[in-house]
């Protein structure tokens, strides 16, 4: 990352570390408030776009623009898709049952530990995770083939994630699928079409991020991390737990892939068995 100003990108890095921790820490004073700390899921993607933002403000003058607007563009369309998304999905909807077991195991004052464990757990993950957003913003490197890669990567993603979201919610709208459990689209080819498609995003804001060797191993661990999360994290692992009950889900799991998108492994994947 030929021309980099260190000295500005240290203070973005305090200022994108202050700036989760404020969103976080204003969703934990609503969420106490209401009783529902399913809202910090709404303010995760929240949390991503007002870093992209910060950090398009503060790189003024220290990176390549062009680089610049797209990386801080992407993240944020993402982030507030992701946002918009979760806030329409949980509307009228009372906690989260993975809230509830957490904090059901809490050592002691539920709410201290709801701050420790949930939301400055994740202002920190947030800051981490937007590492290449935070460092492509000030390489001075005019956009190029691994940029325009990491670009196209971010579309398949997100497409991916908004399809497969889209699928899902008009599955569940209809009547005649209550309590079935969806394999349709995208579905039928992967169990979770939204945390594939997560993935991809974050390896695509990756690739724009690597304009030279050493910041592309130090910011690694970006897309590395939130891949985990997905698939052996808080994501897949804990959503297939408390979907492993439905009648069907387990017919389902043993034809349809876990994360990668692969064909179905029976000619009828695709005939509904019931939702997700």
């Amino acid at each position: 990352m030929t021309g980099t100003d260190w000295g500005a990108l240290a203070v973005n890095l305090a200022a994108c570390a202050a700036t989760a921790g404020a969103v976080l820490l204003a969703t934990f004073a609503v969420a106490v408030r209401r009783g529902l700390h399913r809202l910090v899921d709404i303010a995760w993607g929240f949390a991503f776009s007002a870093v992209a933002v910060v950090t398009w403000l503060l790189s003024d003058g220290h990176g390549d623009d062009g680089r610049r607007l797209l990386v801080a563009a992407a993240t944020t369309v993402w982030g507030l898709r992701l946002s918009a998304h979760i806030a329409r999905r949980s509307r009228g909807h009372g906690e989260d049952p993975r809230y509830t077991a957490l904090l059901d195991k809490a050592p002691g004052n539920r709410t201290r530990y709801a701050l420790r464990t949930v939301y400055l757990a994740q202002a920190a993950l947030v800051w981490i995770i937007s590492l290449p957003v935070q460092a492509a913003s000030y390489s001075t490197r005019p956009l190029d083939l691994p940029a325009f890669c990491g670009i196209a990567v971010w579309a398949l993603g997100l497409c991916f994630e908004a399809v497969g979201d889209h699928q899902l919610a008009r599955f569940k709208k209809d009547p005649a699928n209550r309590g079935r459990i969806m394999d349709r689209g995208l579905w039928a080819w992967t169990r979770h079409p939204n945390y594939f498609g997560d993935s991809l995003v974050w390896w695509g804001l990756y690739l724009l991020a690597c304009t030279a060797w050493q910041p592309a191993l130090a910011v690694l661990l970006s897309p590395v991390l939130m891949t985990l999360l997905l698939t052996v994290g808080s994501g897949k692992r804990l959503l297939e737990k408390h979907m492993s009950h439905r009648p069907g889900y387990a017919d389902y799991a043993t034809r349809t892939s876990g994360f990668l998108p692969l064909p179905p492994k029976r000619p009828d994947a695709a005939r509904p068995t019931g939702t997700k």
